[in-house]
């Protein structure tokens, strides 16, 4: 099980929603993530939402041109997801069993991304194959771009993953490091307790 099943119970769909909504209203940009990724792929580009949620960012980057799909394994943050956008493609489906064939998906995507902590909420042990499956779905040249807490001021949970580790996942999949920042706005990387690194498939 998933180390998210076991903080949700599969169920917080809705509320995660609401969460975010509040501070769409009280004035906070809630589109970092989508922001960053439309610096790293022109419009019109393929984009894999891995862990998707409720929607948040493949909404708005499909809102901004982008050829979107999004997969996720909690069946309550998808029916959020698909009540907002039933026109986009949405999938349940294990993280480290996704096979786009399987869902009859191209994986010639441009760039995939994993926001919302994704990685160190995946079940003990997955990190690495569910980082090459996400890698074998990009192109040649495309791009893996992906922020988490790496620490418990930026977790609910104790943190599983380091950023040596997670490099080292992405070396083992083919990818090489391009970039890292320590927020969705590109501030550059501190060494502080939240990163985003952008990691490239060969061409």
């Amino acid at each position: 099980m998933s180390r998210w099943q076991e903080l949700t119970g599969g169920t917080s769909g809705a509320q995660y929603a609401a969460r975010f909504e509040a501070l769409r209203r009280s004035g906070k940009d809630v589109h970092g993530e989508a922001a960053l990724c439309s610096a790293l792929a022109p419009a019109g580009a393929r984009v894999l939402d891995a862990g998707c949620g409720t929607g948040r960012v493949m909404i708005r980057l499909a809102e901004l041109g982008y050829d979107c799909v999004g997969i996720d394994l909690d069946a309550s943050m998808l029916e959020v997801a698909r009540a907002h956008a039933p026109h986009l493609p949405w999938f349940q489906v294990d993280l480290a069993e996704f096979d786009p064939a399987a869902l009859g998906i191209a994986p010639d995507f441009d760039l995939v991304v994993a926001a919302g902590n994704v990685l160190p909420l995946l079940t003990p042990g997955t990190e690495g194959a569910v980082v090459k499956r996400l890698a074998a779905a990009l192109r040649p040249g495309g791009v893996l771009v992906a922020g988490f807490g790496l620490d418990a001021a930026h977790l609910p949970v104790p943190p599983t993953i380091t950023l040596p580790e997670y490099d080292a996942c992405c070396a083992a999949a083919g990818l090489v490091p391009v970039d890292r920042f320590a927020t969705w706005d590109a501030a550059p990387y501190d060494g502080g307790g939240y990163a985003v690194s952008v990691h490239r498939a060969a061409s």
